[in-house]
């Protein structure tokens, strides 16, 4: 499964950075391709394509704030949850992802 998605919280900083930490290494280990893009308060870091979000069977929105161009993910699978929930339930924000790609039917080989 490839998942794309954005990291942000409030202050753009410790949480921003530990959410995406939390998804990488639960959605590596599930096997899956997974990139995430960090808004926060050095700006937009690891930025995605828009081929990269195309591309993606899913989007997850690990925030506590608006993403920035949210436009260019309309159309994708979104799960959207808390950073704090991204930081410490990684493991099932990644199981929900899953579950939400099954029921759409929609995973790109």
């Amino acid at each position: 499964m490839k998942i794309v998605g954005v990291s942000a919280c409030i202050a753009g900083l410790a949480h921003t950075y530990m959410a995406k930490s939390s998804l990488d290494e639960y959605a590596e280990a599930a096997g899956h391709d997974i990139k995430i893009e960090l808004q926060g308060a050095m700006g937009i870091e690891n930025r995605l394509t828009q081929e990269e979000i195309d591309e993606a069977d899913i989007v997850i929105f690990a925030v506590d704030t608006n993403v920035t161009n949210r436009d260019r993910f309309e159309g994708k699978v979104i799960l959207e949850v808390p950073t704090q929930k991204a930081m410490r339930e990684g493991q099932e924000v990644i199981k929900e992802a899953e579950n939400m790609v099954k029921e759409e039917g929609s995973i790109n080989e």
